[in-house]
């Protein structure tokens, strides 16, 4: 994943989903039955990190139809004395590898954590090892979302179309299986292949959204739920990216009093208006003519996109700001960071889960006019977060929208200043998952809190995942200074472009 006036997508929503399928059911007892090959992962992994495939239908409504594999992987519980049950977890994408995550969780979760669950990864169908997609498509065509303009407006639409073309030409009508609704089904199967009565998960970003689909359609099945950096599933998939327009404008004016706060020290402008004007005027001067930044040189509209996530993150803000204004100056900087391109898999798998899950506007004028508004009230962003994608021209969902609206107790964690599922974004999923409850880390920032150094949302995180037990109101915790942010794990973005990469 608003406030723009625009015409929103077409949507429809299911009521409240009932029990599985009698055939979904027996589908997953057909894998259960049929066992599971452990094997070490690999010559490179420790000997206790084990791998299996399950076998599930590309289709749940044709449970007899065509399979397709998915890769899943195991560290067991350390003390079978104490053992619990089984931990599932997703990084995040869609279209993020979760085969290796367990390794990462196994090394920063506590001892207690260790002891009672078995660690559960998986990539998910179309992804990394689970039967994956891969559209061949180009660097150009990964770079999304893309700025509106008038001039190239219809080179975008062109373009967004040949990605749907070339994916459909490829994979036809299997690409409508490839949903979170679907990989959902493949948790539950898997489940049931593991022998296990209900499962306990983590999921990171895109993973909240997965996690709740699963809590929607297998209630009895869910015990300890964990929601991490969370998508608002009422926002899936158009509205969750344009929300970055809003949120990047928030997070852009607490950036400039932060800095103006500090003028003496990094000499950006004495008020917020004037860090503004700072900023603002070396994008101006990158738009007439690019300025070099290490080796490569940006243009404005570069500028904005590299930038947006930066602003949730004050001084890394302030710091990126004062080497752009010095090299706006033509004084010699060293390269900002700077996304890699994308791996097809990812690309061509994230399309496809964002696309296949919901129905998107169809008429091209329909995003032309948003952007356009969009450009006019969020400037720093506006021209992106609405612009056209593939999604236009993919085929429509094969089943409803999954409407997520439950009481199925779960654990919602989230930074306040988080610039790929904000706030706002979180609670949403608390308005959805109504038997939730929510850790807030005030002034807290980046993607990912969970494992990723603040003590205090770990430590009650890590609690109700040992007794079950939520906490008896919602939680606020205080940043950390120093906290990691994109460590252990790097979580993948929400968008395959995301990056100075996609801009032009």
């Amino acid at each position: 994943m608003s406030v723009l006036a625009a015409l929103t997508p077409a949507v429809a929503v299911a009521a409240p989903q009932p029990p599985p399928s009698a055939q979904a059911a027996s589908s997953a007892q057909a894998a259960a039955s049929a066992g599971l090959a452990w094997q070490r992962c690999g010559p490179d992994t420790p000997a206790y990190f084990e791998c299996a495939t399950v076998e599930v239908p590309l289709d749940y409504r044709h449970p007899g139809g065509k399979k397709i594999d998915v890769a899943i992987s195991r560290i067991k519980a350390a003390d079978p004395a104490q053992r619990h049950g089984v931990l599932f977890s997703n990084p995040g994408g869609p279209g993020g590898e979760g085969l290796t995550l367990p390794l990462d969780l196994h090394k920063e979760m506590p001892q207690s954590l260790r002891d009672r669950f078995d660690l559960i990864g998986m990539d998910p169908r179309g992804v990394g090892k689970s039967t994956p997609l891969g559209c061949g498509l180009t660097a150009d065509e990964k770079g999304w979302p893309r700025p509106y303009a008038p001039s190239t407006f219809t080179a975008d639409v062109l373009r967004a179309k040949s990605i749907a073309d070339k994916c459909r030409a490829k994979y036809g009508a299997d690409l409508k299986h490839f949903t979170s609704r679907n990989t959902a089904r493949d948790m539950d199967a898997i489940r049931a292949a593991l022998g296990e009565k209900k499962i306990s998960y983590v999921g990171y970003s895109y993973g909240t959204y997965l996690g709740a689909v699963y809590t929607q359609l297998f209630p009895h099945r869910a015990d300890r739920i964990v929601l991490d950096s969370a998508v608002d599933p009422e926002k899936a998939w158009r509205e969750t990216f344009r929300i970055w327009a809003p949120e990047a404008e928030r997070a852009f004016d607490r950036w400039t009093r932060w800095a103006a706060a500090r003028h003496a020290q990094y000499g950006l402008g004495a008020s917020p208006a004037a860090v503004a004007r700072t900023f603002h005027g070396v994008v101006a001067q990158a738009d007439r003519a690019p300025i070099t930044v290490g080796d490569r040189k940006f243009s404005g509209v570069e500028i904005r996109d590299a930038m947006r996530a930066s602003f949730f993150s004050v001084q890394e803000a302030t710091e990126r700001t004062v080497m752009l204004k010095e090299a706006a100056a033509g004084k010699p900087v060293p390269n900002v960071p700077v996304d890699p391109e994308m791996p097809d898999n990812l690309a061509s798998s994230q399309f496809t889960v964002v696309c296949s899950d919901v129905a998107w506007p169809r008429d091209p004028e329909t995003y032309r006019k948003d952007s356009e508004r969009g450009a006019v009230r969020h400037p720093l962003y506006g021209d992106f977060a609405s612009s056209i994608t593939p999604c236009a021209f993919w085929d429509g969902p094969a089943e409803r929208v999954t409407k997520v609206k439950n009481r199925v107790p779960a654990l919602i964690v989230q930074n306040e200043w988080d610039s790929q599922t904000p706030l706002t974004t979180a609670r949403g999923m608390h308005r959805a998952m109504q038997g939730a409850r929510m850790v807030t880390v005030d002034e807290g920032e980046g993607h990912g809190v969970y494992l990723f150094g603040n003590a205090c949302a770990s430590d009650v995180t890590s609690a109700y995942l040992v007794t079950g037990r939520l906490p008896a109101k919602d939680v606020t915790c205080r940043a950390e200074p120093g906290a990691r942010r994109g460590a252990p794990m790097e979580l993948p973005q929400m968008w395959a472009g995301i990056g100075a990469g996609s801009a032009r």
